[in-house]
């Protein structure tokens, strides 16, 4: 999400440490270089790597073409599986949002997790984006298995884990995910290698 067109600059800054950049700093990951080196280390091919930001941007767009301001919805791809979280008021915006997903290109499966609620205050985005920040610091200090293995996606205090990754490796992540402050559910979202 385009955050630049609704908040300032130093919060939109603040936005994206707590989403996720500050394990990436602390594992020593420069600016310019973070992409190619989470790339390198990815179970992915970086052309399946590039092909999911391309299906969360074009996703993104269908559903904000589509949807409009009464939705606010969420897109992750991973190995082209797409997690969509967030609100929407009615189940007819739910489905809409899940077939919108379903006719971007090379889209595999979709796991349609967004809520029929009120949007979430901004505190609430906050938090999930420090919950998250927590998830990965931890992932990143345990030591269990590659960082960049899981990708983290936090809403409404509810933690979502997508990858390519061994059984161990996710039971791993979920223990982890699970006993972090903030976090009161997790929800895998797991391809598994064995």
């Amino acid at each position: 999400m385009n955050y630049s067109k609704y908040y300032p600059l130093p919060l939109v800054l603040l936005l994206s440490i707590l989403s996720g950049c500050v394990p990436l700093m602390v594992a020593g990951v420069g600016v310019g270089t973070g992409t190619g080196a989470l790339m390198n280390e990815d179970r992915r091919s970086s052309g399946i790597f590039i092909e999911d930001q391309s299906i969360e941007l074009k996703t993104n767009r269908r559903i904000n073409e589509q949807l409009g301001r009464d939705a606010r919805i969420n897109v992750t791809s991973f190995n082209r599986n797409v997690l969509l979280t967030g609100e929407v008021p009615n189940e007819s915006m739910k489905s809409e949002a899940e077939k919108l997903a379903m006719s971007v290109d090379n889209v595999r499966n979709v796991f349609n997790e967004i809520s029929i609620s009120e949007k979430t205050a901004l505190s609430v985005r906050t938090n999930d984006s420090l919950i998250t920040s927590k998830v990965k610091g931890r992932f990143l200090s345990e030591r269990k298995f590659q960082i960049n293995y899981v990708k983290v996606v936090t809403e409404n205090s509810i933690v979502y884990l997508l990858g390519l990754v061994t059984r161990q490796e996710g039971d791993s992540a979920a223990q982890i995910a699970s006993t972090t402050a903030g976090a009161r559910k997790v929800v895998k979202v797991f391809e598994y290698l064995n």
